[in-house]
């Protein structure tokens, strides 16, 4: 006997989910298939779980979508803001540059003034000194003159002649010596007044000397936060290319190698610049300075790989991913599916040359762009093609319109990436964009 727990459940089973009959009739006979209440629960339930599951998941796609479109416009935004400060802190660096070799300029200019005027000083001081010599000389030599000229008037004069008091004075003070002592005076006094100029000068030189070190001393420590700011920039601009680059299972070095080797023009405003030591002794200034521009040159690379690789996303409308790669039913799916709605544009990922631009097979309309470092992507199911075979296209170029041509179940875009003939996820590259682009 079935216990009063079935009853009670058959019942109210039957009361939501009365029993129905579904007859099937044809010329000769008719059938029916008869639905339990069981049955009619069990798929009740099935159609109410695959329901939510589908809301659920469309709007997590739905909301990532939305986030990865404001992620990468905030981060679009981070780039440039800095690199408007970048370039004026480079701006700001040539500008300290100038007017330190200004400053440096006019403190070997002041420098050289104080060695003439010191030698010039110098020079005077000497010849005051020959002249106070040679007075002190003339000056003895009249003394002893006078004193033998007047021993020998003493001796030649008669002891009862007198001598007037006018003519005593006239001998012992004769005209031709008060005359050499005046223009002695006078050269003396003219030598020390040329003396007090040169040494007033002297200290004026040596005031703005010392005024142009000051400012030479601050001029260093704003150039040395300007290169310290700088520092910090690179350091903080080449390590999430770095970590890119890793995260895309591609290796930065062998890239750069590339790069270098690609291009090696010279010359135009492009052109690496370095401090030359050549002929002179190699300052603390010159190693930081090209260390940085070292950086620099290093960043610039990097951008230069970032652009022919294809980190960016071929859509920039909503979508939604609906396979990713891997196998799928039993079989590899070589790419990763976006749908939009149809004729949505679809971008270049990267720089490259369109090596196909046709219809091929299951793909339908294709597209095929070759990048640097043996990377191929590839374009697939499109409504409209907008390139050329041979055409030269650059990342966020448009190349085609979203479609549903080939082997395809709806309106999607097959995306590939390839590495030397291997195909590879293509969400690596895109994720890892992402901190970047």
């Amino acid at each position: 006997m079935r216990s009063r727990l079935e009853i009670k459940i058959r019942a109210l089973l039957e009361r939501y989910f009365p029993e129905r009959r579904l007859f099937l009739r044809s010329d000769n006979d008719t059938r029916f298939i008869r639905l339990k209440p069981s049955t009619q629960l069990v798929a009740f339930m099935g159609l109410t779980f695959i329901v939510s599951w589908t809301i659920i998941s469309t709007a997590i796609l739905l909301m990532d979508s939305i986030g990865s479109g404001n992620f990468r416009e905030q981060a679009r935004r981070d780039q440039q803001t800095y690199e408007l400060r970048l370039n004026a802190m480079s701006l700001e660096r040539d500008a300290r540059t100038e007017e330190a070799l200004a400053a440096q300029d006019r403190f070997n200019t002041a420098l050289q003034q104080i060695s003439v005027m010191q030698s010039q000083l110098l020079n005077s001081e000497t010849r005051r000194r020959e002249l106070e010599t040679g007075i002190g000389v003339i000056q003895a030599t009249l003394r002893r003159t006078m004193k033998e000229r007047e021993t020998a008037l003493r001796e030649t004069t008669p002891p009862d002649q007198e001598v007037s008091g006018k003519q005593a004075t006239r001998l012992t003070n004769p005209p031709l010596a008060n005359d050499m002592l005046n223009i002695l005076s006078i050269a003396l006094a003219e030598t020390a007044q040329q003396r007090d100029k040169v040494i007033a000068s002297a200290e004026v030189a040596l005031q703005a000397a010392e005024e142009m070190r000051l400012d030479l001393a601050l001029m260093e420590e704003k150039n040395d936060q300007i290169f310290r700011q700088l520092e910090d920039a690179m350091t903080v601009s080449v390590e999430p290319l770095t970590k890119m680059f890793s995260a895309a299972g591609l290796d930065a070095k062998s890239m750069m190698e590339e790069v270098r080797r690609g291009y090696r023009g010279q010359g135009g405003p492009m052109m690496p610049i370095s401090f030359s030591t050549k002929g002179g002794e190699i300052t603390k200034e010159a190693i930081r300075a090209n260390r940085l521009l070292d950086q620099m040159d290093q960043l610039n690379m990097y951008r230069i790989a970032a652009e022919t690789a294809p980190f960016a996303n071929p859509l920039k409308s909503a979508f939604r991913y609906t396979s990713g790669f891997g196998t799928r039913w039993g079989r590899m799916h070589n790419g990763t599916d976006f749908a939009a709605k149809y004729g949505t544009p679809i971008y270049a990922t990267a720089d490259g040359i369109v090596v196909h631009s046709d219809w091929l097979s299951g793909y339908g309309r294709l597209i095929k762009i070759k990048h640097e470092f043996g990377i191929e992507t590839r374009f697939a199911h499109l409504a409209k093609i907008r390139v050329k075979k041979g055409q030269r296209v650059s990342r966020g170029e448009r190349i085609g319109d979203m479609g549903n041509s080939g082997r395809s179940t709806g309106t999607h875009l097959h995306y590939e990436v390839r590495v030397n003939g291997r195909a590879v996820n293509p969400m690596t590259f895109i994720k890892a964009g992402r901190d970047v682009f």
